[in-house]
């Protein structure tokens, strides 16, 4: 769009200096943050289905008039555009994870949540390869816009036609599949569902729910430092130009895919074994995805020019083992409160994308001399350090047990507390969502 020679084909070009192409690329995530909570209450309450209908459809008509918004009312036009197209996409992880705490059986969260999650990597990999193309061809840059808008509608009449919000809604489920996942979920057929206040004092005093806010945040920053300023690193340090090979570019994200659907594997085999619980099983893939990309970021500071090539295998390597996050914290929030799991996911990604575009403005503060190596590596040594204290903190303090709050009941429990008796009392989740106090010697328990 600023670079006539760059493609064959002739196109107009807009003259936007640095400043300006900044304000477009981060106006995107304007938007998106804003919608995270509303998104996910929105999903609760009224259904998945038609909250992903509506934004994925709306995004993809603005991404049809994108060339148009940028001929006409130039980078203001786009920008605005831009973080339209962010509110209507910062419900759609909020509402995934709404859908799979209804569909998704316990034993099978982290598999169908990356199966969900890694569609983001897969669709990056295919733009990334094909938009080269696109752009020399007779439909030039603008055609990159078209052919993305045109796959959001096929995504929606598909989504239309066969989606549903609950099993319950489901058109042609087979009542096997059906009971199958309700009776997992501990779901009563025919029950109608209280609506009662969203237990935010209680979310937000939960130990288990602000690890998973911190790991999150630390997360998001870690792997956006990876993704934003690597390139440049490589680029100034070690002479490799990534951004400008498409193979280079989409290596990251193609390892990361594939290593998705080895961590599942991986999952099944462990929860295979009668003595691995599903607080191990989170835990030690949230290790892998956070503390080996740390090792690989340190290590990543101290490869020299000569060994450049190892740098790129240690930055494919280091994004693809993040991959595993998808069966760690990333499934936490329905492992936590499946009847709050939409609320929580906009909470956490809210504040972690807070983190995204944090972590790019402090390197700015740390780099002044862009080929100073030292400077490079204290940029590592802090997203490192965010990566071990984040998943430190949810390997203390994390839970995958269902949280009190979870309870659907008009009136909340007060601060979930439950009087112990002789140390032997202990909450059972009940089918309704509520609990129940119980004890294995008195029954004077109270709720």
């Amino acid at each position: 769009m600023t670079d006539k020679n760059s493609t064959k084909s002739n196109f107009e070009e807009f003259d936007w200096d640095e400043g300006t192409k900044s304000y477009l690329l981060s106006s995107f995530f304007w938007g998106y943050i804003l919608t995270q909570i509303p998104g996910g209450h929105i999903a609760q309450k009224y259904g998945a289905k038609t909250l992903l209908l509506i934004g994925i459809t709306l995004c993809s008509l603005l991404t049809l008039l994108t060339p148009l918004a940028a001929s006409v009312g130039g980078w203001k036009l786009l920008f605005a555009v831009r973080v339209v197209q962010g509110l209507l996409q910062g419900s759609v992880h909020p509402a995934t994870h709404a859908m799979l705490a209804k569909w998704a059986p316990v034993e099978e969260r982290g598999s169908l949540g990356t199966f969900c999650y890694s569609g983001s990597q897969f669709g990056t990999v295919l733009m990334l390869a094909v938009s080269g193309y696109i752009a020399d061809s007779s439909a030039g840059w603008p055609g990159i816009f078209y052919v993305s808008g045109a796959m959001g509608f096929v995504w929606a009449l598909f989504w239309f036609l066969f989606a549903a919000s609950t099993p319950a809604e489901h058109k042609s489920i087979t009542n096997e599949e059906k009971k199958l996942i309700e009776n997992s979920l501990g779901q009563v057929e025919n029950k109608p569902q209280v609506n009662g206040p969203t237990p935010w004092l209680n979310i937000f005093t939960s130990a288990p729910f602000i690890s998973l806010i911190i790991v999150h945040c630390t997360h998001m920053w870690g792997f956006w430092t990876l993704l934003t300023q690597i390139p440049n690193y490589m680029k100034n340090i070690l002479g490799v130009d990534i951004k400008n090979s498409a193979l280079l570019s989409s290596l990251p994200y193609a390892v990361m895919c594939l290593l998705s659907f080895f961590f599942i594997y991986l999952s099944k085999v462990l929860a295979r074994k009668d003595n691995v619980s599903l607080s191990f099983n989170r835990k030690f893939f949230n290790s892998i995805g956070h503390w080996i990309p740390m090792v690989s970021l340190i290590a990543l500071g101290y490869v020299t020019k000569e060994h450049a090539t190892l740098a790129v295998v240690l930055l494919t390597l280091t994004v693809g083992i993040s991959a595993a996050t998808y069966l760690g914290f990333q499934v936490n929030h329905i492992d936590l409160s499946p009847n709050y799991a939409g609320t929580l996911m906009g909470i956490t990604n809210g504040a972690a994308n807070v983190m995204s575009a944090l972590a790019p403005l402090a390197v700015g503060f740390v780099v002044d001399d862009v080929t100073n190596v030292f400077e490079w590596r204290t940029v590592f040594f802090i997203a490192a350090g965010f990566y071990f204290v984040g998943n430190l903190l949810f390997v203390v303090l994390g839970k995958t047990d269902v949280q009190c709050w979870n309870s659907l009941t008009e009136k909340p429990l007060n601060n979930c507390q439950l009087r112990l008796v002789n140390d032997v009392e202990s909450p059972v989740l009940l089918k309704n969502g509520d609990v129940k106090a119980t004890t294995n010697h008195k029954q004077n328990g109270t709720h």
